[in-house]
């Protein structure tokens, strides 16, 4: 299934992309780093956040399948960029921090969700993505 998504430049390095199916819409900003405003995320920075929030949500797939308790659970992911010798997303290093008490069958489940969601499948092995669990 295809999901379009149409991306209009607004000028001054500024973009506004509606989502097909929602119509929901989010605008990006170039960098500071990177001749703009910083005035919303980037376009790598929306990377980081497909990133953090596609773990959560395999994750929580994986927990209803389950019954664990996932709810307030958090990822925070960084964004380091490199110029090697192109500009691009060198690292995200991944902090996860899941509530409650789990034992290790719970813990495994998760950390393969993790592990598998499409978005850190489709990075590979080009970025780092170091994942650093924090458990309750």
């Amino acid at each position: 299934m295809a999901v379009e998504i149409t991306v209009t430049y607004q000028g001054d390095l500024r973009c506004d992309a509606q989502h097909g199916p929602s119509k929901a819409r989010l605008t990006t900003d170039a960098p500071v780093d990177n001749q703009g405003k910083g005035e919303s995320f980037s376009p790598t920075d929306l990377v980081a956040t497909a990133l953090g929030t596609c773990m959560l949500t395999i994750m929580g797939i994986v927990a209803q399948r389950h019954d664990i308790a996932l709810k307030g659970a958090t990822v925070k992911v960084e964004k380091h960029m490199v110029a090697d010798p192109a500009r691009r997303i060198g690292r995200l290093p991944v902090t996860i921090s899941v509530p409650g008490k789990l034992d290790a069958q719970q813990r495994k489940l998760l950390m393969a969700a993790a592990d598998g969601c499409p978005v850190h499948k489709t990075l590979g092995e080009r970025v780092e993505m170091p994942i650093t669990w924090q458990w309750a």
